[in-house]
């Protein structure tokens, strides 16, 4: 059985929709961040990079990175469909998984959520926050912009690795009340009508807010 290392509402969230969209088996070990579980040495030998989430393979063998994960769930279980047909259309995938994770994410949420990385005086804390707004609100415009060119509300007509990225990132942006463009927010709700993707966020212990209880199934 695999083994798969994560921290509720993070970026592991995407791949933890993805297990559970592929019905494969394999246990969970949280990794709690803000105690400072990455940085043991027992999840440092897993990982030396002390980041989440991880996927230790049945073989033993360990991958991290938000992508190299979901590709490998991809090409490893082709029955899920994870990826559109065609190197053509499955180099897109992987251009916007690159966008959410690369940019989206490690640049713009980052700021938001650990600024004091970008800190050198307290005093630029309000710019360093401001920029990450913009390039959360540049991305997501890209991302709207893609999903009102595609069929079926999913970004590639159906549900692929690219949109269990896409989806913690809106996530994100709906818990910090961040803007969205439209379709995005039609993705979002879109994707919460997904059993699974239900599944996960009790799982990983999230309920809806009163007022935004008609998002959820």
């Amino acid at each position: 059985m695999m083994t798969f290392y994560m921290a509720p509402g993070s970026c592991s969230t995407g791949i933890h929709i993805l297990l559970e969209e592929l019905d494969v088996l394999f246990q969970v070990q949280i990794v709690n961040m803000p105690a400072g579980d990455h940085t043991k040495p027992t999840f440092l030998a897993l990982n030396p990079k002390g980041s989440i989430p991880v996927l230790v393979r049945e073989d033993g063998s360990v991958l991290s990175e938000f992508i190299a994960i979901a590709w490998w769930l991809a090409l490893a279980y082709p029955r899920g469909r994870l990826l559109p047909d065609g190197a053509d259309r499955q180099a897109e995938v992987l251009e916007v998984l690159s966008h959410c994770v690369g940019t989206i994410h490690q640049q713009g949420f980052t700021r938001l959520f650990v600024p004091e990385r970008y800190l050198i005086r307290d005093e630029d804390l309000p710019v360093i926050e401001g920029q990450g707004k913009a390039i959360v609100a540049q991305g997501l415009a890209l991302m709207g912009k893609r999903l009102q060119g595609s069929d079926g509300g999913y970004l590639f007509g159906q549900f692929c690795v690219a949109d269990a990225a896409l989806f913690y990132l809106e996530f994100w942006a709906d818990r910090l009340h961040l803007p969205m463009p439209p379709a995005c927010r039609d993705h979002f709700a879109l994707m919460l009508t997904r059993p699974k993707v239900w599944q996960v966020l009790l799982e990983e212990g999230y309920r809806p807010a009163a007022e935004n209880s008609s998002k959820y199934p």
